[in-house]
């Protein structure tokens, strides 16, 4: 299972970010967490290269819609920078050069700052993320389900509808801000003076406070229960894969956006099967006269029972194939195949009757049960000729 963060949440912006809010993030944070004004700080380097790998997956179409149905397990291995974790800032500068054009780096005010960029209040706090387990059995993820499941979480207040006010003459713009939600803040570094443009500390950069609060969620927007949430899984989905649903998460402070419900995939043990990757085996026992003279036997599948046929002389361990008759791919339209392995049924000394251990007896003096010898005797009959005539 990934430990990774959330890529819209580094990069702090919503999931129906446009392509423009995403560059706007990313340039900001890029700035913020620069090597050139965080020399010899590994913390602030990491998250600049935390940025990137997120701004390089969300800035691409197809890997965001991957990531957006399959989360970091849609996006691994396809190139670029996520998943990789071994890129360097010159990798960085090489791919996003003109995302840096604009900067400067003239930290005296003499432009490349970020004042006046944001527009307009960010709204209440984001609601965090929730995280679920759902089990399936191999038959679900064969065909893919839909699941409905009830989740605690923090939802609108039906009462105020998310403003957290007892009523509209209960809101009045913020004084500190002026409604803007914003406030600018000039600090003095080592690299001269630094502007930058912050949430405001009184409204939480929503630009409004309250005089009255809801008496149902007391002010926060929101109260905790329970909702009835249809999860659409995809077909192929494996053990630790995790899935999100947009916006199912908490729903944040003062009508601040939800966060997202994280579903990690568990797969029940099945009776029959085990797979590997997007291939299931089963175990095939056969009697001992069925391997010599072969024979045709019913085996199941995900989906129904096919019939195949045992060819004479089948040996332990022997594999057939099924092909198309193991699971689908989340990330293409291969299938995989049910692989059946040959096991000889060996019955226990006690498990014979006295007519049984006679034929047994027989069969074991005959000169071709010795696996020394040759498999072709003088009579020109080979063994397995010799055994169909010893059973009929």
């Amino acid at each position: 299972m990934s430990n990774k963060r959330d890529y819209y949440e580094i990069l702090g912006v919503a999931k129906t970010a446009s392509a423009d809010e995403m560059k706007q993030a990313y340039r900001k944070l890029a700035m913020k967490f620069h090597p050139d004004r965080n020399p010899n700080d590994k913390e602030a380097e990491d998250k600049f290269k935390e940025a990137a790998e997120a701004y390089e997956v969300l800035s691409n179409d197809e890997k965001r819609k991957n990531y957006d149905r399959y989360g970091h397990a849609g996006v691994s291995g396809q190139g670029g920078f996520g998943g990789q974790g071994g890129f360097s800032v010159d990798d960085i500068f090489s791919q996003f050069g003109d995302i840096f054009s604009g900067f400067g780096f003239n930290f005296g005010g003499q432009g490349g700052g970020q004042g006046g960029q944001r527009g307009g209040p960010q709204g209440g706090q984001r609601g965090s993320n929730l995280r679920i387990k759902v089990e399936l059995t191999l038959e679900e993820i064969e065909k893919g389900v839909s699941k409905t499941i009830k989740v605690k979480k923090y939802n609108t207040c039906s009462t105020c509808k998310g403003s957290g006010a007892k009523d509209k003459n209960s809101v009045a713009t913020c004084g500190t801000c002026s409604g803007s939600g914003y406030v600018r803040r000039v600090q003095n570094t080592f690299l001269g003076q630094m502007q930058s443009t912050v949430a405001c500390p009184t409204c939480n950069g929503t630009g409004k406070t309250i005089k009255h609060a809801c008496t149902s969620c007391k002010g926060e927007g929101r109260t905790y229960g329970e909702e009835t949430i249809q999860l659409d899984i995809p077909a192929g989905v494996s053990e630790g894969m995790q899935l999100s649903l947009s916006g199912k998460g908490n729903v944040g402070m003062n009508g601040g956006p939800s966060g997202d419900l994280l579903i990690n995939i568990v797969e029940k043990s099945h009776d029959l099967f085990r797979r590997e990757n997007s291939n299931i085996w089963y175990d095939l026992s056969i009697n001992f006269a069925d391997a010599v003279l072969g024979t045709t036997v019913e085996v199941p599948t995900l989906t129904s029972k096919v019939k195949v046929s045992i060819p004479a002389g089948t040996e332990p361990g022997k594999i057939f194939k099924l092909r198309g008759k193991g699971l689908p791919s989340v990330q293409s339209y291969d299938v995989g195949d049910q692989l059946i392995q040959v096991t000889i049924h060996v019955p226990k000394d006690t498990e014979l009757n006295p007519e049984e251990r006679k034929l047994i007896d027989k069969v074991l003096h005959s000169p071709s049960f010795s696996p020394a010898n040759s498999s072709t005797k003088k009579d020109g009959k080979g063994f397995f000729d010799r055994m169909k005539d010893f059973f009929s």
